[in-house]
């Protein structure tokens, strides 16, 4: 997959998609807004199995306890965490669509440096236009199509 200035490239297909409201940066720090430049492995995908059917067979559901950690102050940083869980986090099981699928990339995971930004997914958008914290979104339609055909070893290309 390549993020280009038209959208995400795959497959032959170009996809419109929203990016960070931080554009896209070569020095990404946490809660900058930004989505990083560079080649991101795919190293998972979740979906909420209440609301949709899993669209790979290595999919993982998202249960109500899963979280994020966002805390660069805590040491499961930028990795899946259970609630209960009192250090910053964000909800996988949100109530909006936006987490309904997500594809993870490898963005300072697994062993991530402290502050240089977390949770850098592939997902739903709220609309066209409208910017992301750092992630990649598109629409439900063509987030699912796309998973369905990603293989072990796709990545995102962010020029």
């Amino acid at each position: 997959m390549v993020l280009t200035p038209m959208g995400l490239r795959f497959q032959g297909r170009v996809f419109p998609c929203s990016i960070g409201r931080g554009g896209i940066s070569d020095t990404k720090r946490e809660g900058d807004g930004a989505t990083p430049r560079g080649i991101h492995g795919i190293v998972g995908m979740l979906y909420r199995p209440d609301r949709m059917a899993p669209p790979a067979d290595w999919a993982v559901p998202i249960h109500p306890c899963d979280l994020w950690s966002d805390d660069p102050r805590h040491e499961d940083y930028n990795l899946m965490v259970r609630a209960p869980y009192p250090h910053s986090h964000e909800k996988l099981r949100r109530a909006d669509p936006l987490y309904d699928l997500v594809l993870i990339t490898d963005w300072n995971w697994p062993r991530a440096e402290r502050g240089r930004g977390s949770a850098i997914f592939l997902h739903q958008r709220r609309r066209a236009g409208y910017p992301t914290e750092g992630c990649v979104a598109l629409r439900r339609d063509h987030l699912i199509w796309i998973a369905s055909r990603l293989r072990h070893g796709c990545r995102l290309i962010v020029a």
